[in-house]
This record gives structure tokens, sequence and C-alpha cells, in this order.
């Protein structure tokens, strides 16, 4: 159920990092994506897209819980702790036992039927879509909050958790009762009922396991001399006979507060996982992936329609400076020994990473730690994603931060295995991004 969850918030990020580039980028890559899948007979799916996305940006992996879904996780764990204090609050409480009075079957019941009714209301409000719970938590209605439709699905999970919890420690808690006490049941109504009709309604409540424990089953004579009367003063002729309620009591408990419970906890949790997909199919960025994947990549303009060209760019790579100090924007080449041993000569280079899925504080971290070093550094990057401008921010923050006269090489990739780029195309699109830094100390470079 989590990961349809984190599958769903994982997309709808991805999607809005996608927003920011042009399309033409975005179907060159995951049209590309799609024929190595096919190619090596891979699943064509989602997640193994997110998961090829969140390894190229260095990205967190799915080892985890997204921090997103920590209030309704907080919210589950509440109702669970709240329920099993309850439950056996509420059963010790039906069950105290002062040798003055029976103890109520009738009230038992009435209150098995409340519990049952509840439960089905709660399963009721989310197959609806209802919201009771939504002050609690939480504003609904945020603007494209992929979990809003989610919601009632995932309050009656949290509504049933605390339900079942509840069930399982009056269970408990009865059978402790059983144990230490002895227990005397009865039943009385207001109501003009015979002794006779009332069995006949505890024979249609037990009807489940009549056959399973027939001695869970009460019978006539059980019914008829267990009755009492607020005003009776008489005790009895059997006393030993009022104890053998409990097995009717537990069985009921069981039947229609315990099971229901997790009968209902289970469709909630397969509602959920059903609605999250729902809601990636719907999401407005899966059919546009699904062309981007079945479609081939063909750029097919008139005459008229077609863009002018660039001015021709003279690339220039400069030869590698000598350093021992490297960055790796957004993870390129990180894991690559050989990438490393051809950047530089020195056996353990000092290995630093910004971008991607750092934070602005592990950036200027990044940056303190390569201008201390007062010496060239490299910083390398996907070649065949487009220069971003929070690249171009990140460069502007070095020459503030940096000595005067530190050489910044900076080296695109043409995969992450650390081959040099070749593409002209591709050199001459970070060409231009050199050039319009208007930094004499920045360099376009290639591994040696």
């Amino acid at each position: 159920m989590t990961q349809s969850l984190t599958r769903l918030l994982d997309f709808d990020d991805q999607f809005r990092r996608d927003s920011q580039q042009p399309q033409a980028f975005l179907h060159r890559r995951d049209r590309r994506f799609a024929q190595q899948q096919q190619t090596q007979k891979r699943p064509l799916t989602v997640t193994a897209w997110l998961a090829e996305l969140h390894a190229l940006n260095d990205q967190r992996q799915r080892d985890g819980h997204d921090p997103r879904l920590r209030r309704w996780r907080q919210a589950r764990w509440i109702f669970a702790a709240l329920g099993a204090v309850l439950g056996a609050a509420f059963m010790a409480g039906l069950l105290v036992y002062d040798g003055s009075r029976q103890i109520n079957v009738t009230l038992l019941l009435v209150l098995i039927a409340l519990q049952l009714a509840f439960a089905v209301l709660t399963s009721l409000q989310a197959w609806l879509g209802w919201q009771p719970w939504s002050s609690l938590l939480g504003r609904t209605g945020e603007d494209g909050d992929p979990l809003q439709s989610l919601r009632p699905a995932l309050s009656a999970r949290i509504a049933h958790t605390g339900g079942l919890l509840f069930a399982l420690s009056g269970l408990l808690t009865l059978l402790v009762m059983v144990l230490v006490q002895d227990l005397a049941f009865g039943w009385s109504t207001t109501l003009q009922a015979s002794s006779h009709s009332y069995h006949q309604l505890v024979s249609l409540i037990a009807l489940p396991w009549q056959a399973l424990w027939p001695d869970a089953v009460p019978s006539a004579e059980l019914v008829a001399a267990s009755q009492y009367y607020r005003l009776g003063q008489g005790s009895a002729t059997n006393p030993a006979l009022l104890g053998t309620w409990w097995p009717f009591v537990l069985m009921a408990w069981l039947t229609y507060v315990l099971l229901p419970r997790v009968v209902l906890l289970l469709l909630a949790a397969l509602q959920v996982r059903w609605q999250a997909a729902a809601s990636l199919r719907r999401h407005p960025g899966y059919a546009s992936l699904l062309f981007r994947f079945e479609s081939p990549w063909v750029e097919t303009r008139g005459e008229d329609e077609a863009p002018r060209e660039p001015a021709p760019v003279q690339v220039s790579v400069a030869p590698l400076p000598e350093s021992a100090t490297l960055i790796h924007w957004a993870g390129a080449g990180h894991g690559s020994s050989a990438l490393v041993s051809s950047l530089s000569r020195d056996e353990a280079p000092l290995q630093l990473r910004a971008g991607g899925n750092s934070s602005l504080e592990e950036d200027a971290a990044a940056l303190r730690q390569a201008g201390e070093r007062r010496e060239p550094v490299i910083l390398i990057a996907r070649g065949w994603e487009p220069p971003t401008a929070e690249l171009s921010d990140f460069v502007q923050d070095a020459r503030v931060q940096w000595p005067a006269g530190t050489l910044l090489a900076l080296v695109p990739l043409a995969d992450e295995q650390g081959e040099a780029l070749k593409d002209a195309g591709l050199l001459a699109q970070w060409q231009r991004f050199v050039e319009r830094q208007n930094d004499s100390l920045l360099l376009l470079s290639a591994p040696q």
C-alpha cells in the first residue's frame, strides 16, 4: 500500500520537474528509455521509469517512507493506541460484577451491534467519498495535492486500525475477566419479551458458529434461568449456570466486532491501492508519458515552420588542469572509478556532490570545502541533459566564495561510466553555456 502512494507522489514530483524542461528533451529521454527496456526485455512500467530517473538524478530511492505521509502514519498510530486502551476499558467496565446483579447480555448485544454499524458506516463513507475527518487531517482542496482523492480511503484505514485494536483488546480483556472472576450473566429488557423469543434471537445471532462450537449457543433452559427483573429479590436456582453465557459473548464479539474490522481494514488497504493506481492513471502527466514511450522521436517541420539554426559555435575543449578536487553535479559519474582516475592523478581525490537532490546548505558546504583547497576544481555534469539555471547559479556562487584566479573545468559526460561527450550538437550547447557565463577561468574540458 505504501509503495503505491509513494509511486504516485514520486510521479507527481517528476511531472513538476519535467514541466520546466523542453518537450523535445522529454520525448527523446523517455523514448530512449522505452527502447532500452524493450531491447533488454524488461517491463516498461512507471515504477521502472521512476527508478531509472532516480538513479540518474541522484534522487532518493524507495527504501524509506515519504515524509509527506508522516501525518497519516502518526494518525494511524494514535488511533491504534486509543483503540487498544479504550477497548480494554470498555470491556472491563461492562464486565464489572460485584454480585448485586447480573451482567446484562442485552446491553452487550446492543453495543456489539453499534460497533458493527460504526465499522460498516466507516467503509461506506470511504466508498462514497465522504470526508468527515477532514478538519483533523489538514486542509482539503489543496491545489495540486495528489492525495486529495485518497483522503476518504486513508481516513477509513485509520479508523479501522483503531477499531481493530479496540476489538482485540476487548477480546483479551473478556478472556482475562473470565479467568480471574466468577461472572454471572443474565438478560433483561423493558420490552415485553418472553424467554422463548429471546432464545430465538440469540440462536439467530449464533448461527455463524452453531456447527463449529455448539456449546457457544445458549440453550432454552439457560435463557429461561438467566432472565431477571430490576425489582426481583430472588437469586437463580442454579447460579453456576449463569456463567455459561461467556462462550456466546466471546463468539458474538469475535464474529460481529473483530472479524468485520479485519475484513474491512483489508478492504480499506486495497481501496487505497486501487485509488492510488487510478489517480496515477488520471494524472495529467500519465497519458503524455505513455505517448512519449510509444511514439518515435521524429522531427518533421516544414521549411516555413523550422526555426532558424543557431549561429555556429566553435567548440574549444581545454586540457584538464591538475586537480584533486572533484564536484559531481547531481551525482554525475560518482560511481565510476575509471572516470575518477581519468580526471585526477591523485589516488584519492576529494569527491564532493552538489545539485540534483542536494540542499542549498549542502551545495554551500561543497563550495566551501572546494575553495579551502586553493587549487583548480573539476565540475562533472551529465552532457546529455541541457545545462540548467541552477548550474549557472552554482558557478556564480563559486566565483564569489572561491579565491580569485581559481580555475573551474566543466566536464560534461556522455554516460554514467565517464565516456567523453562527442556529440557535436550537445558539445555546442555546453560551449554556449560556458560563453554565457562570461568567465575567463571557466573551461570546457573532457576526461583524458
